[in-house]
């Protein structure tokens, strides 16, 4: 298996209980969608394919809130669980926008919110009304 530099780097720097931790709580989410596609086998159905929509990935050079609204388009066309979203997020982050995973407490690793509400402080628009304020008020100077 290759490893990214990312990868690399937090296995390096002693975080290989959090990597553990990541694909533990991936590899759940993927069991919870094998259970849920295995209920409709014993019922005689007509089964319509739908096609699964591949989550796109964030490097921290994309805006959260556009990646955010998109992985929500995903998430809700795929059906995914809060638990399954959580993992697939996990799994959309590389460059610096996984390293924020390093903040996160193991056991926090699965939750939802805490994942987004990471993210969102670290690459969210918010700051910006700060930003923005400060350049207008030194261009009026």
């Amino acid at each position: 298996m290759v490893k990214t530099r990312s990868q690399a780097t937090m296995a390096d720097s002693g975080n290989a209980e959090l990597l553990a931790e990541m694909k533990k709580s991936m590899e759940a989410g993927q069991e919870e969608m094998k259970k849920r596609r295995g209920k409709g086998q014993n019922e005689m159905r007509v089964h319509v394919e739908i096609p699964t929509v591949k989550p796109l990935t964030i490097d921290g050079q994309t805006s959260w809130s556009v990646f955010k609204t998109q992985f929500d388009v995903v998430s809700s066309s795929n059906g995914w669980t809060d638990c399954v979203e959580a993992s697939q997020l996990v799994a959309s982050l590389r460059g610096s926008a996984a390293e924020v995973l390093l903040r996160i407490p193991a056991g926090n690793l699965s939750n939802l919110t805490t994942i987004e509400r990471a993210l969102e402080s670290r690459f969210g628009d918010s700051h910006l009304t700060q930003f923005y304020r400060t350049e207008l008020k030194t261009r009026w100077q």
